[in-house]
């Protein structure tokens, strides 16, 4: 299998639905929008996008299943896999606030091949496979070297299922705030996950998300040096219920606290 190619091929479909997105946005109407679940939306602009996806993907390797968001395709018993989110940061998007982005990735059944993720409002595309380096718009991209708590920008997620989540991540905001140089809520996993791989940050908390929401900005942030585990600090195999990500040198110390309040965890 040509990972390069293949890894040029879906930078190329990522920023053709990036470019559907970012059309779409300009005339977009929330009326037009339908409810998953509790404050959970998806919008024709969801679907749309994961067809073409889907379309091109399976031109591309038609040998491959999928695992999508929306449902446009399915998985069965194939070797490969993409895993997509067509629109990932769907609130933000409808509230015409950034970033959201388009997410790929490709895995076999031990590991993500390659992943690419198209943040649309900034133009960034960011890439890697499990040969090569990554990259943010053909530039080299490494996590930081912060190793103190103290100075580390962590980002947080709050996924739709509260109830399971809520408790436990008012216990971790409750021993970070003050101790550590900031908290942020974004609203994109994927576009996070790329922003620690590229230093923007030296963390990310969340739970009770897809494997849509991390697989391509996992192998991303693994070629960038950094390290995706659970909460109990095992590596983490496209396991939403439980994502730590990190720049790897903050990892143990704030793995600590996470420990310390996972009892709190509910999945419901």
């Amino acid at each position: 299998m040509d990972l390069a190619y293949l890894t040029e091929e879906v930078k190329r479909i990522a920023l053709e639905a990036g470019q559907y997105l970012l059309t779409e946005r300009s005339n977009f109407n929330r009326n037009k929008i339908e409810k998953k679940g509790a404050h959970d939306y998806v919008s024709y602009v969801d679907k749309n996008s994961e067809k073409l996806i889907v379309n091109k993907l399976h031109a591309l390797l038609p040998e491959a299943g999928f695992i999508t968001e929306e449902g446009t395709a399915t998985l069965k018993e194939e070797d490969y896999c993409w895993v997509i989110d067509p629109l990932d940061g769907t609130s933000n998007f409808i509230h015409d606030n950034a970033p959201f982005c388009v997410s790929i990735a490709l895995k076999d059944k031990e590991e993500i091949l390659l992943g690419v993720v198209y943040e649309c409002t900034r133009n960034e595309l960011f890439w890697a496979n499990k040969n090569s380096k990554a990259y943010l718009n053909g530039k080299e991209i490494t996590v930081s070297k912060q190793s103190n708590l103290d100075q580390s920008f962590i980002e947080l997620g709050f996924p739709y299922n509260a109830e399971g989540f809520r408790t436990f991540i008012l216990k971790v905001i409750e021993d970070l705030y003050g101790h550590v140089g900031c908290l942020r809520l974004i609203g994109s996993a994927a576009v996070e996950l790329c922003y620690v791989a590229s230093g923007r940050f030296e963390a990310r908390i969340e739970g009770f998300i897809g494997a849509w929401d991390i697989a391509a900005g996992s192998i991303i942030l693994k070629q960038a040096g950094g390290v995706v585990t659970d909460f109990s600090g095992n590596p983490n195999k496209l396991n939403g219920k439980e994502v730590f990500a990190s720049n790897s040198f903050i990892h143990k110390d704030l793995l600590k606290i996470i420990q310390k309040h996972k009892k709190y965890l509910n999945a419901l």
